[in-house]
């Protein structure tokens, strides 16, 4: 006959193993259990850094009860008990047995400063993926009033997460992620895109000498490849002082292979003798979609260096930092585009010995002194 499952037992079958960290934490858990002062010996973690609500309650109660004096705790359970008493207040299926079980698998208590940064950079993994996912988010918020303005907030807010790390862990050899970044993201609306990308091409091809106005776009900021080099003639026509109409950017496509994918000469000019609005609208537009692209695909580059428990922290920090400096170049031209200054920033101060000063005042003092 057939086994027939016992109530549950396909539920109990789909639970996956707990994760490394979470040994981790009952190996430090454990270490404090069986002896409390060793708590004097761990930092850098709090809670909130534990995996699971039972260890985050364990872990506050440990940290906010008195420990018990050495030899009363050799003899009896009384500072166990209340452990468990106040655990229980924030997770209720906190039992006794467990935490003798957590003390019998703890392997070395003296250990526990490790086990304490091990927990310490599982939780900055998590806060680096949390950080990740919001930006992710955010840049595909169809709703925001003002999406850019709130995409740049949550980048400044996960590159603070990004420090945060990097001021906790020292660098280490081998820093580069080892975890293959995704591809960059589609556009969100690509017939959109499209057709204000056309529209830009052929106001600029109408109005050239609005190209100079717009010199923060580039031909990055396409979404297709034919319009990206179609804008690339443009600029360069426009950069030579040469005539510049729908039959002379034709030209230039030509002359730069663009049409060898078989784009059609025909469709080439009726796209580019079609202006509306101005250059600068249309650059603006397609600036704005390549940041928020941008955006994306740096949060999914970091939420899969993030998502490989191999990284080191000081990996994810320089990965991180690595896909954020993208971020960082496309609000720079967007601030040349908008007029927006960017905020003032206070700059720390110097740690060492400032040297003889450099500036051209400096120079025209030293000169007027010599020639007293």
């Amino acid at each position: 006959m057939p086994h027939a499952p016992e109530p549950d037992e396909d539920d109990l079958n789909a639970i996956a193993p707990p994760h490394p960290v979470f040994h981790v934490e009952q190996a430090l858990l454990g270490a404090l259990l069986f002896d409390p002062h060793r708590l004097d010996d761990v930092t850098g973690i709090a809670a909130d850094s534990f995996s699971t609500a039972a260890h985050a309650a364990l872990y506050a109660a440990i940290t906010t009860l008195p420990p018990p004096d050495p030899a009363e705790h050799a003899k009896n359970t009384k500072w166990l008990v209340r452990v468990l008493a106040t655990g229980r207040e924030q997770a209720r299926g906190l039992t006794a047995s467990y935490l003798h079980t957590l003390i019998q698998v703890c392997p070395w208590p003296s250990h526990a400063p490790a086990y304490a940064r091990m927990v310490e950079a599982e939780h900055a993994r998590r806060r680096l993926l949390t950080a990740a996912e919001r930006l992710v988010h955010t840049a595909h918020d169809v709703s925001l009033p003002h999406p850019v303005q709130t995409v740049l907030a949550e980048a400044d807010a996960l590159a603070a997460v990004v420090d945060d790390i990097a001021n906790r862990f020292r660098p280490r050899a081998g820093v580069l992620p080892r975890t293959t970044a995704p591809p960059p993201p589609a556009a969100p609306d690509p017939a959109e895109a499209v057709e204000e990308e056309q529209m830009l091409l052929a106001t600029a091809t109408a109005y050239p000498s609005d190209i100079e106005a717009v010199r923060w776009l580039l031909p990055d900021d396409f979404t297709l490849p034919l319009h990206a080099g179609l804008w690339h003639c443009l600029t360069g026509l426009a950069r030579r002082h040469e005539p510049v109409d729908p039959v002379t950017v034709l030209w230039e496509a030509q002359q730069r292979g663009l049409l060898d994918d078989g784009s059609e000469p025909g469709e080439v000019l009726r796209m580019l003798a079609e202006p509306a609005g101005s250059v600068e609208h249309w650059g603006k537009r397609a600036l704005q979609r390549s940041l928020l692209a941008t955006a994306e695909h740096t949060g999914r580059r970091i939420e899969a260096y993030a998502g490989d428990p191999a990284n080191t922290p000081f990996q994810l920090v320089v990965g991180a930092r690595r896909a954020l400096a993208d971020i960082a170049a496309a609000r720079t031209r967007w601030q040349h585009a908008t007029g927006a200054t960017p905020p003032q920033q206070r700059r720390p101060a110097p740690t060492t010995r400032a040297g003889p000063p450099t500036t051209t005042a400096a120079h025209a003092a030293r000169s007027t002194r010599a020639t007293r």
